[in-house]
């Protein structure tokens, strides 16, 4: 496909108004794609400044492209292929960390957005406070102009904003992460108040950090997908992202000055409260994700659609949801979530989408504590147990020990790959390989690692899977025989 032309930018680039951290493949199927519906709906200076915080892989993708790129529809029988054209450009930050900071303090920008992932928070997950020891945390405030971080970026625009006698622009989280607006202001104001705390109170005042729910599964673009897709339009995008056609998009209606793109004009919900809705994401989807990627990848299977296709591991949400997790939910307004569940299942099994269980598995420590550890404690606190989440925590624990059920190395990625295998092999039993890594107080409460009988249940189910396998150890809890 060398020969065929790459996907270039036929007119102007639209006029910022947004700054995005960490242009990804979820952003580009995602935020982008609302932005770009609402542009073409009715105009307005939304364009958005990509700002990449580690590698220049979005800026050698998007910049010879304009900042455009295609977005693809993967449905169970056909595909939708659209051009975006809502990215302005992208920046590097690594390369230029003052350019990020001058685009995000331009009086036009009006929100800066991030989906960064757990670790670009730069917090503790079981506590969500900062890690104030952090290197890079530490590196960000020895030198205030040239951070590196994402609060380190936001913080130095604000305080040149502040200087300057502007308004604050918007902050709006986009993860996958509990009460992430809540959760993001105070890493912000945290992380200010060590710089300089009359920065920090005057964006405790002036500042605004929405919560979201952020809803579409986007498996990773294989340089087959670019092929194929060059096959179809004739010309090489780089840069294109593949989704299935579900999206939800559920924001706090809360922004400086009420200033915001009319996201709702292309079907995001704007609330008084976002909690329910992200809590019945979070729990009934990402919970089961993650269910599904280790025990999946460690019963053989390379996707989620190929994991669900074996009927133990659908009954297996089926079960998680009805008995463990939909009881811990609150009523979110105007969601069943009975039929909610079903058609997660019905999605999962989309054979269009090829989402990876190793993926999804990536960075468990971080995601851990927000999709089932939070469940667990609520099941405990009502007195009752989870043994079905219990064996995805020791399935979790299976898999970053690094070795899977053939013997094969797995390639853990996670920011405490190297620690967890250390403690995983240092252990000799399941009881100690359980000890070593509850110890993690990053990932575990202590409300947990205190409490003898999800000692116990976490055990039981690891010993399970060592003796008989992730498969049998569904059957077994599934009753599938």
């Amino acid at each position: 496909m060398t020969d065929l032309p790459r996907l270039t930018r036929k007119g102007p680039a639209p006029a910022p108004g947004l700054v995005h951290l960490g242009p990804g493949a979820f952003f580009r199927a995602f935020n982008a794609v609302y932005t770009d519906d609402v542009m073409a709906a009715e105009g307005g200076p939304w364009g958005i400044i990509a700002v990449s915080l580690q590698s220049a892989r979005a800026a050698e993708a998007l910049g010879p492209q304009g900042g455009v790129y295609t977005s693809v529809t993967l449905g169970p029988d056909a595909t939708d292929v659209r051009v975006i054209e809502a990215i302005s450009r992208v920046i590097t930050a690594p390369e230029d960390p003052v350019a990020v900071v001058q685009a995000m303090a331009d009086p036009q920008i009006r929100i800066v957005s991030l989906t960064v992932t757990e670790k670009g928070y730069c917090h503790h997950p079981s506590t969500g406070a900062l890690r104030r020891d952090a290197p890079e945390i530490r590196h960000d405030l020895a030198h205030p102009d040239h951070p590196k971080t994402a609060p380190g970026f936001i913080v130095a625009a604000l305080a040149k904003r502040r200087a300057e006698g502007l308004r604050p622009f918007t902050v709006l989280s986009c993860d996958n992460l509990p009460d992430n607006g809540a959760m993001l202001r105070r890493i912000i104001l945290e992380f200010a108040r060590l710089r300089d705390p009359a920065l920090a109170g005057w964006i405790e005042r002036e500042g605004r950090f929405p919560a979201t729910m952020v809803d579409r599964i986007t498996p990773a673009t294989t340089p087959q997908d670019v092929d194929r897709l060059a096959a179809q339009t004739g010309y090489v995008d780089l840069a294109c992202v593949q989704h299935e056609a579900f999206r939800q998009w559920v924001i706090e209606d809360d922004f400086v000055d009420g200033v915001r793109p009319a996201w709702d004009r292309a079907g995001a919900q704007f609330v008084t409260s976002v909690a329910a809705h992200e809590m019945m994401k979070l729990r009934c989807l990402n919970g089961t994700h993650s269910a599904l990627a280790y025990l999946g990848y460690l019963a053989g299977h390379e996707t989620i659609s190929e994991t669900v296709a074996e009927q133990c591991f659908a009954t297996l949400c089926e079960k998680l949801w009805s008995e463990e997790i939909i009881p811990t939910v609150p009523q979110p307004e105007g969601e069943d979530l009975p039929a909610y569940v079903q058609a997660l299942l019905a999605r999962y099994r989309n054979p269009a989408i090829r989402h990876r269980t190793w993926q999804i598995a990536m960075d468990g420590s971080q995601k851990l504590p927000q999709r089932i550890l939070g469940t667990i404690m609520d099941r405990r606190d009502a007195g009752q147990g989870a043994p079905g989440l219990c064996l995805v925590v020791a399935a979790w624990m299976r898999y970053v020990g690094g070795t899977d059920e053939e013997g094969a190395r797995i390639d853990v990625r996670d920011p405490l790959a190297e620690r967890l295998k250390a403690a995983s092999d240092a252990a000799s039993d399941p009881a100690e390989k359980v000890a070593a890594l509850l110890a993690f107080a990053e990932v575990f409460p202590t409300e947990l690692t205190d409490d003898a009988r999800f000692f116990s249940a976490v055990t039981a189910a690891y010993a399970d899977l060592v003796k008989n396998g992730a498969r049998a150890s569904v059957k077994a809890y599934t009753g599938s025989g």
